[in-house]
């Protein structure tokens, strides 16, 4: 058995239930993938804010930096005059989110967006457009505009700073023209080139780690609005798509809509030596501790730290599979179908195969 330690970050309010879903899944299939989890869980959030006074206490940053990976819920409250809300933002779930991205050093998103067969009527595009939907958005997480300096808001003026180095922009280019070369071979670097400075200096370094590391990966170049626009009328022209902090978080979220539900969706943050592994859906306060939160987001996101931190692909291609056929079978209600979180959950598990990759299933594991 393969042991590892993963710091577990719940979050709040629909966080704990869809990560509590995914552990189960996760022990579930781990003796049949010779492996073995230590889960070490952390306070993060807005119940750490609560707690500890900060939504990043220090013991869950030192337990992040040693774990194998993180596993995180989604972190946050509701929109508007909420008390999470009304504290100084260097104290919000927010400010929190960025400073454990910048301590574990991960600067590399990775958005995979599916439209899963069989669920083309859920996207709010034609299901002849949406179908066959399979994108990468690869965004840079630790630079950028929400970490440039000055930044200030004022009573008569607010500034903002968009900067970028080059080794910033060579990374994350990498990441992206790597992930191409395992997919369809084709990068979209998406800028503002036209008006921003930032955005030529961006697509410049970008046309320069191509022509001399990946001659053999296609590249183009979209402007950020143009981009917007692609994505819903022709989605299924995307490969990779690699762009900065604040268009890709953008450009991600726009993305995150096709498939119909921000539910399905994962993400992996990555380019540190701890990785983290996140559904980009919110907290949902509204449906929490209804027993209605879809978790495949946060199933896939492990699907994600088996492949990408654990070295076991053969247990996410299990995972991803089993995943896939729950929801083509009876998804969750927000996708039309009938079962709830714990249905959901123990029909990923009932599709888990009794043996992976060689490794013998323990006595009375089901198939």
């Amino acid at each position: 058995m393969r042991r590892h330690r993963i710091a577990v970050l719940k979050g709040d309010f629909i966080g704990p239930e869809v990560v509590d879903a995914t552990t189960s899944v996760l022990e579930a299939l781990a003796p049949r993938a010779g492996l073995a989890f230590e889960w070490d869980p952390l306070p993060f959030g807005g119940g750490a804010l609560d707690a500890h006074g900060t939504p990043l206490p220090e013991a869950t940053k030192a337990g992040a930096a040693a774990a194998d990976a993180v596993l995180m819920g989604s972190a946050g409250g509701p929109v508007g005059d909420h008390p999470w809300n009304r504290v100084p933002r260097p104290l919000r779930v927010e400010s929190g989110i960025l400073d454990l991205r910048r301590h574990l050093g991960v600067y590399a998103n990775l958005r995979p967006v599916a439209v899963f067969p069989g669920l083309e009527h859920l996207s709010p595009l034609k299901e002849s457009v949406a179908r066959g939907t399979d994108l990468l958005i690869v965004r840079e997480l630790t630079g950028g505009i929400y970490f440039g300096k000055p930044s200030s808001s004022g009573p008569d003026r607010g500034v903002s700073t968009d900067v970028y180095e080059r080794f910033e922009v060579e990374r994350i280019a990498r990441t992206a023209f790597e992930a191409a070369r395992l997919r369809r071979g084709r990068v979209t670097s998406v800028d503002k080139a036209n008006v921003l400075d930032v955005s030529q200096f961006w697509r410049d370094v970008v046309v320069g780690v191509h022509q001399a590391e990946f001659p053999d990966v296609a590249l183009d170049h979209l402007y950020v609005d143009n981009a917007a626009m692609q994505l819903v009328k022709a989605p299924t022209s995307f490969d990779v798509v690699v762009t900065s902090n604040l268009f890709g978080d953008i450009l991600s979220d726009l993305a995150a809509v096709l498939p119909g539900s921000l539910g399905v969706l994962p993400s992996a943050s990555l380019g540190g030596a701890v990785g983290l592994y996140e559904p980009v859906h919110g907290s949902a306060p509204d449906i929490a501790g209804q027993g209605l939160a879809n978790p495949t987001g946060t199933l896939l996101s492990a699907a994600m730290m088996l492949r990408f931190a654990l070295a076991a692909p053969a247990a996410a291609d299990a995972l991803e599979a089993a995943v896939k056929g729950a929801l083509a079978d009876d998804p969750t209600r927000d996708l039309g179908g009938t079962r709830g979180t714990a249905a959901f959950t123990a029909a990923v598990i009932e599709r888990l195969p009794a043996r992976l990759d060689g490794v013998e299933a323990p006595a009375g594991a089901s198939a």
